[in-house]
């Protein structure tokens, strides 16, 4: 407990592990990534509470949400999707960088099979604001021409979990490399 403006508080870290103790992996990995990304918490000092949390209520899901929080996701529908993709057996790299046959950058995805040249992303709400339309397909245009393929993902895709993984399965297989999880 420390004092913020004459308020006592938990410490970061202690509402972290709080957080992963008593919420549910699909509430608690986005609520740690926020925590992660802003720099609340450091990511080797939370795996390293979570580790040593024993006798505890909680104690198993919350070091099984420090294992998959990343300080690299932009947004909690960001984040469940990499945790639902990675608990499918699916896994994919955060925040990837694809660049050209050249070198040259192209765009960062939100979750990359790079050996695929395939991408999935998280398109918010925010999509839909002025001009955000256009840039989206410039940008789309520019990783279709370095050989990638982008599967786009909405809030209504993350409600039909089953159907998305699945469809993250058979863009894989359509890329070459299988779909199971030792694929992975």
């Amino acid at each position: 407990v420390l004092l913020v403006g004459g308020f006592r508080c938990t410490t970061g870290l202690r509402t972290a592990l709080d957080l992963a103790r008593a919420e549910p992996w699909e509430d608690s990995v986005p609520a740690l990534d926020v925590l992660l990304a802003s720099g609340i918490v450091r990511l080797d000092e939370l795996r390293r509470a979570a580790a040593g949390l024993t006798g505890v209520r909680g104690a198993r899901i919350a070091r099984a949400a420090a294992a998959f929080a990343d300080p690299r996701a932009e947004s909690p529908p960001e984040s469940r999707l990499r945790l639902l993709l990675a608990r499918a057996g699916l896994p994919a790299v955060p925040q990837f960088v694809v660049r050209d046959a050249d070198g040259r950058f192209v765009a960062r995805v939100d979750l990359a099979y790079p050996e695929l040249c395939l991408a999935v992303e998280y398109d918010g709400a925010w999509h839909a604001e002025d001009g955000q339309f256009a840039r989206d397909r410039q940008r789309l245009n520019r990783l279709v021409a370095a050989g990638w393929v982008v599967l786009h993902v909405t809030a209504a895709d993350l409600r039909r979990p089953d159907q998305l993984v699945a469809r993250v399965r058979a863009l894989r297989a359509a890329r070459g490399r299988g779909s199971g999880a030792a694929d992975a």
